[in-house]
């Protein structure tokens, strides 16, 4: 299903012509609409002859014009006078109800041709009213429909509750935000250009995943926002290192690094995001392998991931130890070195139990026990261990 969800305001009403005042919109291309006092009507036609529209959602509160629907852009005629007459004497006191709406929804729908939803909305003053707004528009959308999002018209504060609802929307209703339109109205021209800022949506989707890489590593977050080849290299890249095989993970993310165009450079959320995201991952640079693996353990142990930070600082210790005479590919070179560092450093006997405790469930010893009584405790002593056992940042 395809919705239209627009706000219907209430423009100065020009008592000459006693009607509200009427805007030409521009949607590019040199051509103006025919001048209009809701903005809703001109993209509902827009919309219908392009690609479509099953419904309209309309928003407004006490005060909005909601006569104008039936005086204006809409001619009823006098057979919903009464109706019509109770509407224009609420709007005028700011007291329109959602009964007044109900009872004019069914002729609307009739002379326009498709379902109209017509529903109050609260001022959006506060918190408590604004949770409102996301409330009442959770309730008219369904699962997976296609919004078509206008914020023309309403409160100044409207277009940042309109970009917090589509994202709102597509996190628990799994919505699909096609557009956030908007026409600007310029004073001096008397016209309004026509934006879409969905592309808000695109800063809003890097911005979520820095946030869920920051919090657990897992970059794989990025290949859908990357797309294609590049998105591919990350995602294995990712996957290699969350499996601790951070030597192919660290050729994936060379390879990514290697591209001339590592973002699609005619996507600006992208390319805003770039150097950001490549100064969270220049670990893969870092050389020998050893060094890789010891940095992993600390950009772990500062998100919480304890489980990887001590796999990642034992490994990398292994591997360091390996590095002065044997191949730190080799199997039975690493369980030499593992026993060396057992013989020698009693903080990677400590690890070693930890890690046995966090990965496998084995019981833990009482000193382990204590220590990962609290995850300050946790934290605080791995941090110590690392640094006692040359855990290299």
């Amino acid at each position: 299903m395809r919705t239209l969800v627009t706000f219907l305001g209430r423009t100065p009403r020009q008592v000459k012509e006693d009607s509200y005042r009427e805007t030409q919109y521009d949607f590019g291309g040199g051509e103006l609409t025919s001048p209009v006092a809701f903005f809703g009507w001109v993209l509902m036609q827009r919309l219908v002859e392009n690609s479509g529209l099953d419904r309209v959602v309309i928003l407004g509160t006490s005060g909005s014009m909601w006569d104008h629907l039936f005086e204006q852009d809409i001619q009823l005629g006098d057979t919903h006078e009464d109706l019509r007459l109770s509407l224009v004497d609420a709007v005028e006191n700011k007291e329109v109800t959602q009964r007044h709406l109900d009872q004019l929804a069914p002729v609307l729908k009739e002379h326009v041709g498709m379902e109209m939803v017509l529903h109050i909305i609260p001022y959006c003053q506060g918190e408590s009213e604004q949770v409102e707004l996301l409330r009442i528009m959770d309730d008219l959308v369904e699962e997976g429909e296609q919004i078509e999002l206008d914020v023309t018209h309403g409160f100044r504060h409207l277009p940042m509750l309109g970009l917090m609802a589509a994202l709102f929307l597509r996190s628990v209703r799994g919505v699909v935000v096609n557009s956030i339109w908007y026409g600007a109205y310029d004073q001096e021209t008397g016209v309004a250009p026509v934006h879409d800022l969905v592309g808000l949506l695109k800063i809003a989707d890097w911005m979520q995943g820095l946030v869920s890489y920051d919090k657990d590593g897992d970059y794989s977050v990025f290949s859908k926002l990357l797309g294609g080849g590049r998105g591919e290299l990350l995602a294995e890249a990712a996957y290699f290192e969350r499996v601790s095989n951070n030597s192919v993970a660290s050729q994936r993310l060379g390879s990514w690094m290697g591209l001339d165009e590592r973002v699609d450079p005619n996507n600006p959320a992208a390319v805003l995001f770039q150097p950001i995201l490549e100064e969270r991952l220049q670990w893969h640079k870092k050389s020998p392998q050893s060094q890789q693996e010891q940095s992993l353990a600390w950009v772990y142990l500062q998100k919480r991931d304890f489980v990887r930070a001590v796999i990642y600082g034992m490994e990398g210790l292994i591997t360091a130890d390996c590095e002065h005479g044997s191949d730190p590919h080799n199997h039975d070179s690493r369980e030499e070195a593992k026993e060396h560092l057992r013989d020698t450093e009693t903080g990677f006997i400590t690890l070693g139990q930890i890690r046995n405790t966090l990965a496998h469930g084995n019981p833990p010893k009482e000193k382990v026990k204590r220590i990962i009584g609290s995850e300050k405790k946790l934290a605080n002593t791995l941090r110590s261990l690392f640094k006692q056992l040359n855990v290299r940042q």
